[in-house]
């Protein structure tokens, strides 16, 4: 008897041991059961393990906390800004627009409120402090890893306790682990393990409330994220498995199940097709040599978790190789089909559920991601228990026959199995630590990863590291002399250098390539303004917040450069709208400084009234005096200057300006005394 038909008799024994034991207390004396609790005199008592379902789930727990440690020290990484700069996020009110109003995120394209909601509350308990959102992500993968134990032992596969433990401490599964924003992968994961653990105790209790519990549960998950859909049709792989056939039974309730999750996905994919529409025009032809070595390319890296990128390369559609995979895949379905009453059912329900879970995301519909890359760890977080099932399941099976020295042997490679597997994890969560460790790891990989080198520039520009910035940008332009976005980030550096020449050709190329982006004309501006080329640097903040209205920055920087321009009245409204918009912004302050200088300034008031106004404030009487200077407003200067020299007769920057003014009216002789 194979493997596989050995677990699905053993299922059988085990219900049939179920329903009897469900049926003997409406049936048996009370006499009856006297006996069968006691016999010979002694009482009977039922064989207990608890002890080692403690100890399993210590183990497990174990495993997951030392695998993921490294994952306690990480920060947040690329797409983690799209929760931690979402207002919703922020707000005690924003429960209410995470489930109704899902636009107000502006950077997420999925309708995943479940997801968005643990972090709202979060929020409220520690902020954005990364080490809680790592840790809440850690204890999902471990309660998800304690629901695939259990549901292995309800399907009495052989090896659960392995199949938990390689699950847990897989290298593949860091990704949706120690990646806080793939939160969405546990939630899914959690609901979808659960539904299929309250399915299978409807099937064996066929009521309402399981039956019920089971859809709730799907529904949650889907609200987590869309892969959950595949479920009904793992139910009916599942179906198949246990008796070969799927009944009219079975596909009426499951019926529900395909209903609701094609309205809700369809739901979520006419939302996220609005807010985010991508179309990649590739042929079915083509699509069909994506999703074939993809899915190979899943089952290697679980078999061989090495060299593991975030972003993997794209391969090439034309290469005979791509249809190599397709026919492999073929002929693997065709053989395990027509083997199965020699191999059990069980082999070819594991592909075939590997398969069917992986589908949403193997090219046949477009998804934002396949501009980086056709596959992803995190992808195959549900879809790796079937293989897993499968090859454990198998040699747990086959390893159960053995005695002896034989059987540790077993027991010690899976140790080894173990303690590998776990190493590989412990290293790769480590790559979360920061956006540098985390963007040059994937460089290292893949070094034509799309948007990396800019990423990683980026993240060096942030914290100062301008010649390592000004390195990886010009490597990447070598790599790709079309991204945008590093081209912006040499610019900005040759800026801070005050390179303006050099700074003004990358920046302009940037423009070139995105003539419409907000953040490519605000930068332009940056450049002609820090060069006193106000006028022209206003067309620049204009034309990028008619990209953005709501750009903060470009509103402060338009009202900085029109106040420049004494064109007082004209700056009061966008220093206005920057200070609505910078509410909590450290920005704030020096916006609603610049309002009430333009207010007054606005009205050309008599300087002596101004220097009342500021009296105690020597800065602004002193950059105040620098403006009327500027403008050649002598006179006015000079009045400044003077309250300025009183709040602090030893300013030297008000005694320069003061001497400067005084020998343009020419009057020298004060002039030599003020600079003394």
């Amino acid at each position: 008897m194979t493997a596989c038909d050995c677990w699905v008799t053993e299922m059988a024994k085990k219900r049939k041991a179920r329903q009897t034991r469900r049926k003997g207390p409406a049936q048996t004396s009370a006499s009856s059961r006297l006996e069968h609790a006691y016999r010979d005199g002694v009482k009977l008592r039922r064989p207990s393990h608890r002890r080692e379902n403690v100890l399993a789930i210590l183990a497990l727990g174990l495993l997951v906390g030392v695998c993921y440690f490294p994952a306690t020290q990480a920060g947040f990484v690329w797409d983690d800004e799209v929760f931690t700069t979402a207002e919703p996020i922020r707000s005690v009110s924003g429960l209410w627009q995470i489930w109704f109003s899902p636009s107000d995120i502006p950077s997420e394209g999925h309708y995943w409120p479940i997801v968005y909601t643990s972090f709202w509350l979060e929020h409220k308990l520690w902020g954005f402090a990364p080490l809680g959102y790592h840790v809440v992500n850690i204890l999902l993968h471990l309660i998800n890893t304690l629901l695939l134990w259990r549901l292995m032992l309800r399907l009495s596969v052989s090896g659960a306790w392995v199949i938990a433990a390689i699950f847990a401490v897989h290298p593949l599964h860091v990704e949706s682990v120690a990646w806080v924003i793939e939160r969405k992968d546990l939630l899914a994961a959690l609901f979808y393990l659960s539904a299929v653990l309250a399915y299978l105790r409807f099937l064996e209790y066929p009521r309402l409330s399981p039956y019920f519990s089971t859809l709730v549960l799907f529904v949650a998950g889907l609200l987590c994220k869309s892969i959950v859909v595949t479920l009904p049709a793992a139910l009916v792989i599942y179906h198949w498995w246990q008796q070969e056939r799927v009944t009219l039974q079975d596909a009426t309730r499951l019926l529900p199940f395909f209903l609701v999750g094609f309205a809700i996905v369809f739901a979520d994919w006419s939302f996220y097709s609005a807010r985010e529409p991508v179309s990649f025009d590739y042929s079915l032809v083509e699509r069909v040599l994506i999703a074939a070595p993809a899915l190979w390319f899943y089952a290697g890296k679980l078999l061989w978790p090495t060299d593991l990128a975030v972003i993997y390369p794209h391969w090439d559609l034309a290469g005979p190789l791509a249809w190599g995979y397709v026919v492999a895949g073929v002929v693997l379905v065709v053989l395990l089909y027509f083997t199965r009453h020699w191999v059990g059912r069980g082999a070819l329900a594991g592909a075939l559920f590997f398969a069917v879970t992986l589908a949403p995301v193997l090219g046949f519909i477009d998804y934002g991601y396949m501009q980086f890359s056709f596959v992803a760890d995190r992808f195959q977080y549900l879809a790796g228990i079937g293989v897993m099932a499968v090859l454990i399941g198998g040699m747990a099976h086959g390893a159960g026959g053995l005695s002896g020295a034989a059987r540790w042997g077993v027991r010690g490679i899976v140790v080894i199995a173990l303690v590998a597997l776990g190493a590989m994890t412990y290293r790769q969560a480590g790559i979360y630590r920061d956006d540098i460790t985390f963007y040059s790891h994937i460089i290292s990989i893949n070094p034509q990863a799309r948007g990396a080198h800019a990423n990683l520039g980026n993240a060096l520009r942030k914290q100062g590291r301008l010649e390592e910035c000004l390195a990886i940008s010009l490597s990447g332009i070598g790599k790709d002399p079309d991204a945008a976005k590093v081209h912006t980030n040499v610019g900005l550096v040759l800026l801070k250098q005050r390179r303006f020449e050099e700074a003004e050709k990358y920046l302009r190329r940037a423009l070139e390539l995105e003539p419409r982006n907000p953040y490519f004309l605000q930068n332009m501006g940056e450049l002609l303004r820090k060069q006193d080329r106000y006028a022209e640097a206003v067309e620049y903040y204009s034309a990028a917040l008619k990209s953005d209205a709501n750009f903060a920055l470009a509103h402060a920087a338009l009202g900085d450069a029109l106040f420049r321009l004494t064109r007082y009245d004209e700056a009061i409204g966008p220093l206005e709208r920057a200070i609505d918009l910078q509410a909590d912004s450290s920005r704030t302050h020096s916006s609603r400084k610049l309002l009430a200088r333009a207010r007054i300034l606005s009205r050309n008031p008599d300087p002596v009234d101004v220097a009342q106004r500021f009296r105690g404030d020597t800065k602004i009487l002193l950059e105040l005096a620098d403006l009327y200077r500027a403008q050649k407003r002598y006179e006015d200067s000079l009045v400044l200057y003077h309250a300025a020299i009183e709040n602090d007769a030893d300013l030297v920057q008000a005694r320069a300006g003061l001497g400067d003014a005084l020998f343009r009216l020419a009057r020298y002789d004060e002039a030599a005394i003020s600079m003394k």
